[in-house]
Formats: C-alpha cells, structure tokens, sequence
C-alpha cells in the first residue's frame, strides 16, 4: 500500500461508519487526483458506497473543487455532494454517482437522449450566478495563449521532435491571434472547461447527467463547453448530427438570454472556439505522455488533430496553417502515433 493509500484509509477509518472501511479504487484521470470507492453500512447492515477523492496538495489544490462543487450543488446543478473535507491533506468524501461514463453508454441509438441530457445542464451551468465565496477565474488572453501554446511545446517539438522555423513560428503566432481574439469577443458565461463524454456519468436515478472534474471552472466563451462536448476528443460523430445539436443549444442559449447570435455567427465562433481547445487538448495528451508517464492518451491525438484539419479548412485567413498542418505535422503524427480520421492518404 502506497503512502498516500495508507494516509486515506486512516482519515476514511476516523469518520462514523467507516471504522472497517477499506478503500477501492475506481479511476485515475489525466491529473494527479485518484479516486477510491468505500462503503459504509446502515443499521441494516446494507452498504452505502461513496467515493473518496485524492488530491496531493503539493501538485492538486482541492480547495477550487470544494468552492465550486459547493456552489454548484446549492444552485441545482448534478454534481457529487460533498459529505467530508480534509483540503490541508487533500482527502474529499464524495457522492457515489456510479461507474456509468456517458463515453461507454454512448451508440447511434442513445446519442441523441444522451446529448440532449448534456446540452440541458449545460446551459444551466452557463446561468450560474457568480459564487459570492468563490471569485470565477477569467479566461483570459494569458490564459488562452498558455493553452494553445502546449501544442507546439510538447506536440509538436516535444513528441513530435520538429524544429520549427522563424517562419512557421509567425504562422502559428498569427494562428494563435485569431483564435484568441475570436474567444474574447464571446459573450462570457460559467464554463466548466473540460465538459465532454469521460466527465458525465449516466446516473441510475435521474435522466441528468451527473457532472464531474469541475475544479477547473471559470468565466469563458458561451461555446468553450458545447465544443468540448460536440467535438469530443475521445468519441466523434458526423458534421451533420453535431450541426444540429448545436443549433438546438444555440436556440436554447438564445432563449435563455446568454447571447444574441444567428446561426452562422455561432457556428463561426465554434469552429475557433474548437480549434483553440484542440490545440490544447493536443498538446495535453503528447504532455501526458511524456512528462507524466501516461502514454495511452497519445491515442486520442490523431482524433484531435483531424478536429483542427476540418476547421481550419473552411476558414479562408488560416490557409496557410491548414496546408503546413496537412503537410508537416500529419505525416509525422501519422508515422509516431497512428492513422488521422479523414488523412488516410497521407499515411506513411
């Protein structure tokens, strides 16, 4: 039993009914956090499973999930209640909402119940009044630039090994404005930021998707989240099926007063909106498996990648991106990590 272990089940085992508790664990996820599931049992003797959180402090503050879950439970949205906290050793004790991810239940036949379900709390997460304890971070330019430079850090000449010249550097600093200026000029909501298939559980007990790995919240661009979940980097579906889910949140969105934008005014916003959150997502997954020792997300980066080809092909002032991202990056991505969806003629 590791350290961490050890430290966790003796806090878990000096809570009321959990005196025998052994932990179990559940997950990891691309962060330093894990999870672990306990049980505690009734005066019947049945068992009440919770989850407990681990979060070391010295690489995960807990402390924005606890404002955050506490203000998002209050206002009704589907997130783990919190039922004990211990954020100096970064032990939380949770609400079990199951093992259910929306990605494994996730077919031709559910999608649109399922992603109707998502769409519904997402915008309830976007009228979220601000937290009077909890000031939201902004997504600013800063913030913004970081991101999308992560894939040209570790993708690009990390994993990748390119050395890239003054030139293409121009490009992708010209890349990067557009995208930044596009985000910034959104109307600005509560965005949870990491809003996809892996962070929603389908719950037994209610047809609303249970929300999770929120800690990262701020205010941000009305279509960050509906791009994170339309444009999945872990499952893709047909142009054509994501247009209209976007035009049935676009409507509800309108409807709820978070915007004034016509179709082709907020689709146009997606589209960079996606191009920005999949060069982060990008350089992330090559991040991971380099500095992390995680290597099964390079999988997603070829999906990710072909995100960012199909945009970038119907935005006329990101031609030359487009072309040198066919050109150079693919092929090598092609050659380390595997085919890109939509390129298979570029293969090596």
């Amino acid at each position: 039993m590791d350290n961490r272990l050890q430290m966790l089940t003796a806090w878990v085992r000096q809570l009321p009914g959990f005196e025998n508790a052994d932990a179990r664990p559940v997950s990891g996820d691309a962060s330093f956090r894990r999870y672990f599931r306990v049980c505690k049992a009734d005066i019947n003797g049945n068992d009440t499973p919770f989850i407990v959180m681990d979060s070391p402090p010295e690489q995960e503050d807990c402390r924005p999930f606890i404002h955050v879950a506490k203000h998002w439970h209050l206002t009704g949205i589907k997130v783990p209640k919190i039922f004990e906290a211990d954020p100096a050793h970064g032990f939380l004790l949770l609400e079990d909402f199951g093992d259910q991810l929306m990605l494994d239940q996730l077919n031709p036949k559910t999608a649109s119940t399922l992603y109707r379900s998502a769409l519904d709390e997402l915008v309830l997460i976007q009228q979220l009044p601000a937290s009077p304890d909890y000031p939201m971070p902004v997504y600013d330019t800063a913030l913004l630039n970081r991101e999308m430079a992560l894939f040209r850090d570790w993708l690009l000449e990390g994993y990748l090994g390119l050395v890239l010249s003054n030139t293409e550097q121009s490009m992708f600093d010209t890349t990067f404005a557009l995208l930044r200026e596009s985000a910034l000029a959104q109307p600005q909501v509560t965005v949870h930021r990491d809003y996809h298939s892996r962070n929603l559980l389908v719950l037994e007990q209610s047809s609303r998707p249970g929300v999770i790995d929120f800690q990262d919240a701020v205010t941000g661009p009305v279509t960050y989240d509906v791009v994170s979940l339309l444009k999945d980097c872990y499952i893709q579906w047909p142009e054509e099926q994501t247009a209209q889910w976007l035009e049935t949140f676009r409507e509800q969105t309108l409807d709820a007063g978070l915007h004034r934008a016509d179709s082709d005014t907020f689709r146009q916003w997606f589209e960079l909106m996606g191009m920005q959150r999949h060069l982060k997502a990008a350089g992330i997954f090559a991040r991971l498996a380099m500095r992390d020792d995680k290597p099964r997300y390079l999988g997603d980066i070829p999906r990710t990648v072909s995100y960012l080809i199909s945009a970038s092909k119907r935005q006329p002032a990101l031609r030359h991106f487009h072309d040198w991202l066919t050109m150079v990056a693919v092929p090598r991505i092609e050659n380390l990590i595997g085919p890109v969806p939509g390129q298979e003629h570029l293969a090596l």
